[in-house]
């Protein structure tokens, strides 16, 4: 694939520490699909987004699908609405894989008006 046709990916939370902060400070926000938790940072940079599926999913095959859908719709909503100063997690749920891809990216937009993000 050409580089003009490939998406930038969305700036990613890498460390286990940064998982754990936005959990115990972060506010959250279950929905149908996933359980998106939100900490607002003190700084300008880029939203930063974290996705985890838990083992109740499914084996490996599943749970990276999973993440994958995720990602893919944070990237989309990210590309459409940048935001800045905000680490985001989201978490996959048994109805993520089998949720409708326009439906997951809906229950992405609840969830961040319920945080207080969107």
């Amino acid at each position: 694939m050409s580089a003009a046709f490939k998406a930038s990916p969305c700036p990613t939370l890498q460390r286990r520490a940064e998982f754990l902060c936005v959990a115990a400070k972060g506010r959250k926000a279950p929905v149908h699909g996933l359980v998106l938790q939100a900490l607002p940072r003190d700084d300008t940079g880029p939203a930063r987004f974290g996705f985890t599926v838990t083992k109740k999913v499914g084996n490996a095959v599943v749970r990276n699908r999973t993440r994958r859908r995720l990602k893919e719709a944070a990237r989309l909503l990210f590309a459409a609405s940048p935001m800045i100063g905000v680490d985001l997690v989201l978490i996959g749920r048994d109805a993520t894989r089998g949720r409708d891809f326009l439906d997951l990216q809906d229950d992405i937009r609840r969830a961040m008006r319920k945080v207080g993000v969107a």
